[in-house]
């Protein structure tokens, strides 16, 4: 009996407040300056990661950008190898 209640009350309270955040939440005076402080923050991470990649550049350390360019390209080789080693198979038959 009593948690019927509680579950009850709890349910009423989580409806009201839901429907209250997510008319303040849709509201200009939020969307505007939370636009403005993640576009922001998007580009402090921007500049971060491009100083980042520059710092271990001078380093000769490959970047992230760098390995991931070369693992493009080794994954090309060896497509373009397995597809060498049918060829010859089916040469070979």
């Amino acid at each position: 009996m009593m948690w019927d209640m509680w579950k009850k009350g709890f349910y009423a309270w989580e409806s009201a407040t839901a429907q209250y955040m997510e008319s303040w939440l849709q509201s200009p005076l939020v969307l505007g300056p939370s636009g403005a402080m993640l576009t922001a923050v998007m580009k402090a991470r921007a500049a971060q990661d491009k100083a980042m990649a520059q710092t271990w550049g001078r380093f000769g350390v490959a970047t992230r950008r760098d390995q991931e360019r070369t693992l493009h390209a080794l994954n090309m080789i060896q497509s373009r190898l397995m597809d060498l080693e049918e060829r010859l198979e089916d040469a070979e038959r």
